[in-house]
């Protein structure tokens, strides 16, 4: 997205998580028809495919959970942390997590661009907000939030408020002009990357 796109955005939409949403649209809309056209909720084969979809994503931003940084700019950071319910998700089907070899995203050892982090952040939040579906989905597997679909459940306090204070934070966060460029980037970038993996595992 250009300077010129963005401050366009930034005239119509009042907040972060709105000008990301407008930005991002398209991106989300494309990635929930090819999930979607996977049928991964068909059978626990296919549902396999889609935790492996899963974990290769989370994985991909797990070390943004360990950035103090960040977790001083956002609540409960650590609790939103999923890898290891996905991974718990796979023994209860008795299957082993997939060996990946390529090198995350992110990671602990290298220096983190905090606005493009909190584009990443922003996807996966979002989608946690919609896993109440997917969970449903599931449920006809017989899998549930305490074995197979871990990672779909909602939080504790309920997944509209563990939303709105996320966005809450987000939306408050000071960032410069540029900064807010890298965060729309960050989030475009996730969804292309969750897409790659859609592509990859459900060819």
């Amino acid at each position: 997205m250009t300077i010129a796109e963005l401050e366009r955005l930034q005239e119509n939409e009042a907040s972060r998580t709105k000008r990301l949403k407008a930005a991002t649209r398209t991106a989300h809309e494309r990635i929930d028809n090819r999930i979607m056209a996977a049928a991964p909720f068909a059978d626990k084969q296919r549902y396999s495919r889609f935790l492996t979809m899963q974990y290769a994503f989370h994985r991909d931003l797990d070390a943004l959970f360990f950035d103090i940084r960040l977790d001083a700019l956002l609540p409960d950071l650590a609790g939103r942390r999923r890898l290891e319910l996905i991974e718990r998700d796979f023994a209860d089907l008795g299957l082993s997590v997939p060996q990946i070899s390529a090198t995350p995203h992110f990671s602990k050892e290298r220096t983190i661009d905090i606005a493009e982090a909190l584009g990443w952040l922003y996807v996966i939040e979002g989608s946690n907000l919609g896993a109440a579906f997917l969970l449903k989905d599931a449920a006809k597997l017989g899998l549930h939030e305490d074995f197979g679909a871990r990672h779909l459940a909602g939080a504790r306090e309920g997944r509209g408020l563990h939303w709105r204070t996320f966005t809450a934070a987000l939306d408050s966060i000071d960032l410069t002009g540029e900064q807010e460029q890298n965060a729309v980037g960050g989030a475009e970038a996730a969804f292309r990357r969750v897409h790659q993996i859609a592509k990859e595992v459900f060819a």
